[in-house]
């Protein structure tokens, strides 16, 4: 339930197809474990702190002059990160930087999108997507994906064909099953979109392919990005964020690579110095220090894999919990869970908080501290008892 629902007077002139919708967005509660919204739950160590603090102390005094709307020293940063963590050779003039990576795809919205324009992507997935497309007056459309998460290719095909979407947007890793998509695949749709014209365009415009890797670098060693292929497809575009692995959800520094013509495109709809002096400051401190901003990565992969296997090994009535297979930083379980609502309401009485998304009968856990992964055990095993009972 949103903090406002109700509050809005029937007399606003409020759009008529928002009347009735509520702001997005995970429950924000004071409970002692938070393991709801997939965040990094390590704190930036003290040298960081230091760097950010000195960083934003130097353009303190120039805060009465707007910052630098193309935010070029950021965008070298970026690429300089994408090379070394993907092996991606880019230019400036590849990437793009916003306000998290959610104001990123509401540019990639607002520049493709729009009034008999169409996005497509795959079921289940992050459940913000449509809310862009409504707030870009979008159409919006779904190919389910497979029972194991993975993408349906003959059904995303057929959808494409069918719809000539403006975007296809994938997200991989998944959210919220943490389903990885193959590179193969990957391949095989960008490929595929080349053939197709977007509906309602001119002759020979194609759909952009976005993919949306929010959670990669939580991806098993070796696994390739979709950033290594930007060179070879000019319709691609792959988001990030700064925002989970690197530890940074609280500064709000988001970032796309893509071909410069999609970046010129998003610069049209940007809105003007979007990027504030500060936030770009304190993300180059935090560019300073990667390896301490990852430090933590290795250790939450390994909690994932161990939370995995003892996910598998709990039983709800009488049946091994399911746990869909995943390379971020959470897990989708369960499965069967005909009553996730209570379980939900169990453990958040336990002081454990979790996420009710995904298809029927599942729950996400996001990898927290050790000590809090003990307790979301504990907390689990209680609730599914008291439920079961």
């Amino acid at each position: 339930m949103s903090e406002n629902a109700g509050t809005i007077p029937a007399s606003l002139p409020l759009r008529n197809d928002l009347i009735g919708e509520e702001p997005y967005g995970a429950p924000q509660l004071d409970v002692p474990v938070c393991l709801n919204v997939n965040e990094n739950p390590y704190a930036p160590r003290q040298d960081v702190v230091d760097s950010i603090a000195r960083r934003v102390a130097e353009i303190a005094p120039t805060l009465n002059r707007y910052p630098d709307r193309e935010h070029v020293e950021l965008r070298e940063a970026f690429v300089r990160y994408l090379e070394r963590e993907s092996g991606a050779k880019l230019s400036v003039d590849n990437v793009w930087g916003a306000n998290g990576s959610n104001e990123i795809m509401l540019q990639l919205f607002m520049a493709f999108g729009g009034p008999g324009r169409t996005a497509l992507s795959a079921d289940p997935t992050y459940s913000m997507y449509p809310e862009y497309a409504r707030d870009t007056f979008t159409g919006w459309q779904l190919a389910h994906r497979n029972a194991d998460f993975t993408i349906d290719m003959a059904a995303l095909k057929e959808q494409i064909a069918t719809i000539r979407p403006a975007m296809v947007i994938l997200t991989s890793p998944n959210n919220p099953t943490g389903t990885p998509l193959d590179m193969a695949e990957l391949r095989d749709i960008l490929e595929f979109c080349e053939t197709v014209d977007v509906a309602n365009a001119g002759e020979g415009v194609h759909p952009v392919v976005v993919i949306d890797e929010a959670y990669i670098e939580f991806r098993d060693p070796g696994t390739p990005s979709a950033v290594t292929l930007i060179g070879d497809h000019d319709h691609l575009a792959v988001s990030r964020t700064m925002s989970k692995a690197f530890a940074f959800a609280g500064a709000r520094v988001g970032y796309v690579a893509a071909s410069p013509g999609i970046v010129d495109c998003m610069r049209i709809v940007r809105m003007p110095y979007h990027l504030s002096a500060v936030t770009q400051a304190a993300a180059l401190a935090a560019f300073d220090h990667t390896d301490e901003q990852l430090a933590e990565v290795d250790h939450l992969r390994r909690t994932r894999e161990e939370t995995a296997d003892w996910l598998r090994k709990q039983t709800y009535a009488g049946q091994p919990l399911e746990v869909a297979p995943s390379q971020s930083n959470f897990l989708l379980f369960g499965g069967h869970f005909d009553k996730r609502d209570e379980i939900f309401a169990e453990m958040l009485s336990r002081g454990v908080l979790i996420r009710v998304v995904g298809p029927a009968g599942w729950l996400r856990v996001c990898m927290g501290t050790d000590d809090e992964m003990a307790r979301f055990r504990e907390a689990l095993v209680e609730s599914m008892r008291a439920v079961e009972s």
